[in-house]
């Protein structure tokens, strides 16, 4: 009888590190979305009762005015193109993003290492950021629980929590 109930905990406590093994790796899973001449990779934290947005004294996941580590976030233009909201030109290539959320807009960050992973790397390469630029914010209805990219036909799509970004890209050139 010993035997068989320590055989069922160890079997409990194998199957219950497989599924905890598995749920941790999917959350850490790259999304990729692609658009025409656009493709973007980034991991999709959740808002799971978080404060997404506000004040750094707040604790937010994204302070108003800080850099933020858009997670694992690489974008690759195919053709050269305008982005943002002052239409700044940015050549063909991959690129690092990151984002300094503001009230009304976000700063957009490309830096032309494409595997920068946090804003210390940035910093340390700061000589290496291309360009910085900004799109809109519109506050949603609904809250939209996972950190979102999607490509449109104007631009890319930013959304996370009740805030929305439609940040411009216009490709330029054959």
């Amino acid at each position: 009888m010993k035997q068989t109930i320590s055989l069922a905990i160890i079997m409990m406590l194998a199957i219950s590190g497989v599924f905890a093994k598995d749920n941790k790796a999917g959350a850490n899973k790259p999304v990729t979305a692609k658009g025409t001449n656009i493709s973007v990779t980034y991991e999709q934290p959740s808002k799971n009762g978080r404060v997404i947005f506000g004040k750094p004294e707040d604790n937010p996941v994204m302070a108003y005015g800080k850099v933020w580590d858009v997670p694992a976030a690489q974008i690759t233009f195919t053709k050269d193109c305008l982005v943002g909201g002052n239409k700044r030109q940015l050549k063909a290539g991959t690129y690092s993003v990151f984002i300094r959320p503001a009230q009304g807009e976000w700063i957009f960050i490309f830096n032309s290492q494409p595997k920068l992973t946090n804003a210390a790397d940035l910093e340390k390469n700061k000589d290496k950021t291309i360009l910085q630029t900004w799109g809109l914010t519109k506050k949603l209805d609904n809250v939209v629980e996972a950190f979102t990219i999607t490509p449109q036909k104007d631009g890319l799509l930013v959304e996370w929590d009740q805030s929305s970004v439609l940040f411009p890209v216009e490709f330029v050139g054959k």
